[in-house]
């Protein structure tokens, strides 16, 4: 039961990958804005031509940079020399279930066996600072789960996740990172991910050269969630990147499973509490198992992407805001999130229009976007 079903999708031209790497490397364009930008202008690079044009409409105290293509070339280059592949959201490598999560890289940097990618995943999670008991069944768990057919992938942090890597190499395992392939965290881990190489696959969204920053985890960790069928945490404190993973796995539709522990250990207050709320108990390989059994196969829709038998220019209309429209939707937002349908409900325009609106905010670097289609004012 190791490879999901999935979609064979079209590839990128070389040229349409280099606008990608260009679109999703330019200031203030993240996946979402990216994917909106793609299905507006039907290509990156009318998307790119469109950018002044809408920061400028959207407040933008300064010009937005664009990545250049100079920059673009020299690092698809740089990353066909280290053996990286860039795989764009939409093609055959890409993997499945990460497709379908709102916020999706549009480019996926992979290192490894990328048709490993195209694997039943279960994400396995937990406390950097691990008990020795954790990590045994962390091991013992991630071994049964390898052995079962699933692939195990993690964050190749400390403790937990370091050890569910450890026990799966021979049956592949993915590592998410969370700065460049160049810029392993922590150090000491380096030796670990290459031994992942062989047989499994190491990925990030991050450029060369990018050092991970405190803020880059939280988004490292919504692509262990979206690449897992399910997410089982071993130890998390209250407070504790583990817990993000999980939530993000429930906002994604995953499932999630986590390991009790001791009342008396801090180390599991989180576990204990993810408990409490519903999350499935697993005490073996087979809990999981049980579970994740009746998803396995399941089809998956292809979100829209771009294709090569379409011209980059055949954009979709753009409706223009008209001035009275825009002030009375960026006076609706504030610091507090709102959803798109009430700015839509509450302003009488029409979703096209709110979305236009809202997209120019992002451009200009004033809108910030929460799951579960929220957004707020910056």
């Amino acid at each position: 039961m190791a490879t999901s079903t999935g979609t064979v999708g079209v590839r990128l031209t070389d040229e349409q990958r280099l606008d990608w790497l260009r679109l999703i490397r330019s200031e203030n364009i993240g996946p979402r804005t990216f994917r909106s930008l793609i299905n507006r202008y039907g290509g990156a690079r009318a998307a790119l031509d469109a950018l002044p044009e809408l920061a400028r409409r959207g407040g933008a105290i300064k010009p937005v940079r664009a990545y250049s293509r100079d920059h673009a070339e020299r690092e698809i280059e740089a990353s066909r020399r280290s053996g990286i592949v860039l795989i764009a959201l939409g093609e055959p490598n890409y993997p499945d279930r990460l497709r379908m999560i709102d916020d999706a890289p549009p480019l996926l940097g992979v290192r490894g066996k990328v048709g490993v990618l195209q694997s039943n995943m279960v994400a396995l999670v937990g406390s950097r600072n691990a008990s020795a008991a954790g990590v045994k069944f962390a091991e013992r768990l991630a071994h049964e789960l390898s052995g079962a057919g699933f692939v195990i992938v993690s964050g190749l942090a400390r403790g937990i996740d370091a050890a569910a890597h450890r026990a799966s190499l021979a049956g592949g395992t993915v590592a998410v990172l969370a700065g460049g392939h160049d810029h392993i965290y922590p150090a000491e881990h380096a030796p670990l991910l290459e031994s992942i190489l062989p047989a499994g696959a190491a990925i990030t969204e991050m450029p060369l050269g990018w050092q991970p920053r405190a803020r880059d985890f939280p988004r490292r960790n919504r692509l262990i969630s979206g690449l897992a069928l399910g997410v089982v945490i071993v130890e998390a404190a209250h407070r504790s990147g583990s817990l993000i993973t999980a939530r993000m796995a429930l906002e994604q539709g995953r499932e999630v499973f986590a390991v009790p522990g001791s009342p008396l250990d801090p180390r599991a207050e989180g576990t204990n509490g993810l408990l409490k709320q519903g999350a499935t108990l697993v005490t073996e390989a087979a809990d999981v198992v049980n579970v994740l059994q009746p998803i396995l196969g399941q089809r998956f829709e292809q979100p829209a992407q771009e294709s090569e038998d379409e011209p980059e220019d055949a954009a979709l209309p753009v409706p223009e805001p008209a001035t009275t429209d825009r002030a009375r939707i960026v006076g609706l937002l504030g610091p507090t999130p709102v959803s798109i349908d009430d700015l839509v409900r509450l302003s009488n325009s029409s979703p096209a229009i709110v979305r236009t609106v809202l997209l120019e905010l992002d451009i200009a670097g004033r809108l910030e976007r929460h799951g579960g289609g929220l957004v707020s004012l910056m």
